[in-house]
């Protein structure tokens, strides 16, 4: 039988599987389903329709040494797929955010782990055996391939695609497509900007964003100053220049050596 906490609050329609374990202090909204021998510990909120597989374990404290046994959370939208051993553990008061949160319409596969703090956005996708450090921010629809791992602090931006068996110790740029060891910005990701409805004008302005950024010789402040001077106000120009200026750890190098002096 599976052991629900009494303080727990489900919706009615949610499915609890056999040797599931449901502890205090957790909300699971409608639809949901919890299947045999998953795990959800305390301070856990869920939305609608997400579904936790067998072996897989949400909301254990974090594997943190500043961690004192103080409240904190994992904050869960909605459709979400938490796949079979994926691990998701609580924040910390350390870092001043104390929630470690997961978007609406996020794949975890097998294996993936999301450390403490850390938020994914929506639409996200983390291939088996990924492994995100403590406060890494994923944004909306970048994808990890398998084997992944991501250094505390990381940044990966919005529709940005890495190859499997990456080792992410610097900021992933938006719409960039990322590969290769070490890991180097190799182009846009032209099919996954395709596939969302962004138009072959659009991804070409991104090539040519990127085309500045990565080779024209410049350092990374003045290349972006070109950039803001040469292409049109929008969304996307928007978006790279804000996450490249927001950047601590600085962004991943190209292929191309001419790019050296841009992201130094």
């Amino acid at each position: 039988m599976a052991t629900v906490s009494p303080n727990a609050k489900l919706a009615d329609s949610v499915e609890v599987g056999p040797y599931a374990y449901i502890d205090d202090n957790v909300e699971i909204g409608e639809g949901c389903r919890i299947l045999p021998h998953a795990t959800i510990f305390s301070y856990v909120k869920m939305g609608r329709d997400c579904t936790v597989f067998p072996g897989a374990v949400v909301g254990g404290i974090p594997q943190d040494i500043k961690f004192a046994g103080e409240v904190s959370y994992v904050e869960i939208g909605d459709r979400v797929n938490i796949r079979e051993c994926a691990t998701i553990n609580r924040g910390t008061a350390a870092s001043g955010k104390g929630v470690t949160r997961i978007g609406s319409d996020v794949l975890l596969m097998s294996y993936t782990h999301v450390a403490h703090d850390c938020t994914v956005g929506d639409h996200c996708i983390l291939v088996s055996f990924v492994g995100i450090a403590g406060e890494t921010d994923v944004d909306d629809w970048a994808i990890l391939g398998g084997s992944t791992v991501a250094h505390q602090f990381s940044k990966i931006g919005k529709h940005a695609i890495v190859s499997g068996g990456s080792k992410i110790n610097k900021d992933i740029p938006p719409y960039s497509m990322i590969g290769r060891d070490p890991i180097e910005y190799v182009g846009v990701n032209r099919v996954g900007l395709m596939r969302r409805g962004f138009s072959s004008a659009q991804i070409e302005t991104i090539k040519d964003i990127y085309d500045t950024i990565y080779n024209s010789g410049l350092n990374v402040s003045d290349a972006c100053c070109k950039v803001e001077l040469g292409f049109p106000p929008s969304p996307e120009r928007d978006e790279i220049l804000s996450f490249i200026r927001a950047s601590k750890r600085g962004i991943v190098r190209s292929s191309d050596s001419n790019s050296r002096g841009a992201i130094e």
